[in-house]
């Protein structure tokens, strides 16, 4: 039996996303359009520059993102490169491959206008792939489908609205947004760890610990950033690492979620248990 053919939707959706919003965003920036310098992300170190792109290192670096949502729209063209769970169509992981998109123009309107409309949009595009890993995690924890998946996701990004308009100075992350997209994340690679821990989905779950390990060495570097072990007039900044590395972690965690094979059940044995299936093997 033949192979089906592969789809090009999903770099389709990523490939239009990517030239639509690099396109407004330079659009944006040309004219002013998200208002003047506030000297948001200001707190990031890199010194504004003159010039149209305030913050050329932390601007650029969001490229990573949108490499990342492409190199997983182009490796999801195959159908078994999506895996067996909910992304074995191409609805989600079209979805998935245009939100980490969309993490690389968001962040660079505020690196590269210091404005408050970049700020807004830096923190929407980090609540869309927070709610998104936390949604599919919960869906799954729970055997649902597509419809419960949609619900939690519009949930849990206004929740994140809501929080971030919090004002309150969070210690350590310093704005609540910071903390509802970490926590999102944290509950995100939990559930999922302990789904592959249990047997409940047979995953390669080194990709989920891969994805959190590349995350927390970015975290460190956020940190060290914003308590000043930087230089302010260099290109080699801090932030922007943290900004590759997210991407990294955006694309670990794709490959995580295609090592899904099949649900982790079988046929129950001569006890009436149920036997967790072998994980794949890696790819």
């Amino acid at each position: 039996m033949s192979s089906p053919p592969p789809s090009f939707r999903p770099l389709l959706a990523a490939g239009t996303t990517a030239v639509l919003s690099l396109g407004l965003l330079g659009w944006a920036v040309a004219t002013g359009a998200l208002g003047p310098d506030v000297g948001r992300g200001a707190n990031f170190c890199e010194a504004a520059r003159d010039g149209l792109v305030l913050q050329p290192a932390n601007s650029w670096s969001n490229l990573g993102f949108v490499v990342a949502g492409l190199a997983v729209a182009w490796r999801a063209r195959r159908p078994e490169a999506r895996g067996e769970g909910l992304l074995r169509g191409t609805g989600l992981v079209s979805a998935y491959a245009c939100v980490v998109v969309l993490l690389g123009p968001a962040s660079a309107a505020m690196h590269a206008t210091q404005s408050a409309w970049g700020g807004h949009l830096d923190l929407l595009s980090m609540y869309l792939v927070a709610s998104f890993a936390a949604a599919y995690a919960l869906t799954r924890h729970r055997g649902a489908g597509a419809a419960t998946f949609a619900a939690l996701f519009g949930l849990l990004l206004v929740g994140c609205e809501l929080v971030g308009a919090l004002p309150v100075d969070v210690p350590l992350v310093h704005v609540p947004g910071n903390l509802a997209f970490g926590a999102l994340l944290v509950l995100a690679l939990t559930l999922e760890l302990r789904m592959v821990r249990e047997g409940r989905i047979a995953a390669d779950g080194r990709y989920a610990v891969a994805a959190g390990a590349t995350m927390a060495v970015a975290f460190g570097i956020w940190v060290a950033t914003n308590a000043g072990m930087c230089a302010p007039t260099s290109l080699l900044q801090g932030h922007a690492a943290w900004h590759l590395l997210g991407a990294v972690a955006a694309y670990l965690l794709f490959r995580y979620y295609a090592s899904e094979r099949r649900p982790a059940r079988e046929a129950a044995g001569p006890t009436g248990r149920l036997r967790p299936a072998p994980a794949p093997a890696p790819r």
